[in-house]
């Protein structure tokens, strides 16, 4: 008898969404697979019909995310801000907790990095003088710093309105530190 898959998808998002809860208050090395059973509401037996083990459903879960990234870029002619575009991207989104896992204390470099890789640099309108040698330097500060506010908005809770932080990042680009210091 084959399963529905409409059940098959619950189950399987039951595992995703505790492991991401855990892995957001956890390192990976700390989850167990009885961890995630146990909190789902299913055995170990169902987990292993879906994931070998944590790192392939850690695997799938930062795939799921950057295909979901890659798509939602791809439908954009061309974009100015990093930070509203991915804030576009996520507020109406399922995703936003499995992106607070993966880019939370315990989430890892490797995918941080894949993110980067995913971000269309030809899209973004950076006005940067032409190639030259500076220019990677310059791309991965933007780069950088725009997810790394985005990351600590996401720590915080978001505890300013998407609006705030918008306001914020851009007014840290065009001025730096120098207006909030006293």
């Amino acid at each position: 008898m084959k399963k529905q898959p409409e059940i098959t998808e619950k189950t399987r998002q039951a595992f995703i969404d505790v492991f991401c809860e855990l892995y957001s208050e956890k390192p990976i090395e700390k989850i167990s697979i009885k961890d995630i059973t146990s909190k789902a509401g299913y055995n170990r037996s169902t987990f292993y019909q879906y994931f070998a083990d944590i790192y392939e459903l850690l695997d799938f879960v930062e795939a799921d995310l950057l295909n979901y990234i890659k798509e939602e870029f791809a439908n954009k002619e061309a974009f100015t801000d990093l930070i509203e575009n991915t804030l576009n991207c996520f507020e109406k989104s399922e995703h936003i907790s499995t992106l607070k896992a993966l880019l939370g204390d315990y989430g890892s470099v490797h995918f941080l990095e894949r993110l980067k890789r995913e971000i269309p640099f030809d899209k973004l309108d950076l006005n940067f003088p032409e190639y030259n040698i500076l220019t990677p330097y310059l791309i991965e500060f933007y780069i950088s710093t725009s997810l790394s506010l985005f990351r600590l908005w996401l720590r915080q809770e978001r505890d300013l309105s998407s609006e705030e932080l918008l306001k914020l990042v851009d007014t840290l680009y065009t001025n730096g530190i120098t207006p909030y210091s006293k």
